[in-house]
């Protein structure tokens, strides 16, 4: 039995389940402000209580599930869908001048964490989600381009990808029809470690501002708006913090048990 993947996927399948139910129900609009109850503990009527403008804690944590899970999202199928194509690309002309591009281009890329690229599209288009997913997608592409030409460079000696040679395929058909399918494995694992990163990027991003904008509840931002309030009502920063943590942990708990699942060596090496 893995537990990793039970575990973490039990975690993840309730986050998601709160984000997807935020569409059509949740117990109170999230922008409704209700200044003559602001500031209660849990109690019957508001189970994580409220804020300092009177909103329901449960009811912005269920929107800015949806808010951070949609972020991470795009920004991780931003760095797949433009990272594995740059990655099969080296590994298929391994030692040419493209190869040599590409990974000096993605080293570029990592010389400048998420939050610095996010500053600099801030500064030229405005704060908001939109440049949040460009900023955490953008710095995704070299890690996702590293993992598909690290598992691709030892395939292209097997002998089914030298008898596909031999048939006449090329390079690029070869890389979309044997060399992609064999990865995936290790691409589906990246993905969901990528993934909770991204939660904690688009927090961050959120933190300072550079994030999603009010009225759109963010993770980040209502621990920054709890920050001076902690003594005074500390679930507005406990919340937040534990539905990151909770989230966190349970998609590196998922990966985790992905890699188990794919590799069985492993799992039999922690017995």
């Amino acid at each position: 039995m893995n537990r990793s993947l039970i575990l973490g996927g039990a975690l993840s399948a309730i986050m998601l389940f709160l984000a997807i139910s935020s569409f059509v129900w949740t117990p109170y609009d999230h922008t409704l402000m209700d200044i003559p109850n602001k500031l209660q503990p849990p109690n019957a009527v508001h189970w994580l209580g409220t804020d300092h403008f009177g909103r329901d804690i449960l009811s912005m944590i269920m929107v800015g599930a949806r808010t951070s899970l949609a972020v991470a999202l795009l920004a991780v199928g931003i760095g797949m869908g433009l990272g594995v194509p740059l990655g099969l690309a080296a590994a298929a002309t391994r030692g040419s001048w493209l190869d040599e591009l590409i990974m000096r281009g993605n080293d570029l890329v990592f010389a400048f964490p998420s939050l610095v690229i996010a500053i600099l599209i801030t500064a030229v288009f405005g704060p908001g989600a939109a440049n949040a997913i460009v900023a955490i997608g953008i710095f995704n592409i070299p890690v996702f381009a590293r993992v598909a030409r690290g598992g691709s460079l030892s395939l292209w000696a097997r002998e089914f990808i030298l008898a596909a040679r031999v048939a006449g395929k090329t390079r690029a058909r070869i890389s979309a029809e044997h060399i992609l399918p064999n990865i995936a494995n290790l691409l589906i694992v990246q993905g969901t470690i990528q993934f909770s990163l991204g939660i904690l990027a688009e927090a961050g991003l959120s933190y300072v501002g550079l994030g999603a904008q009010p009225p759109t509840p963010s993770w980040g931002r209502m621990l920054a708006e709890a920050q001076t309030m902690v003594s005074l009502a500390p679930h507005l920063a406990i919340v937040p913090g534990l539905a990151i943590i909770v989230t966190v942990v349970g998609l590196n708990l998922l990966g985790d048990g992905l890699r188990d699942r794919f590799d069985p060596r492993l799992l039999e090496g922690r017995s």
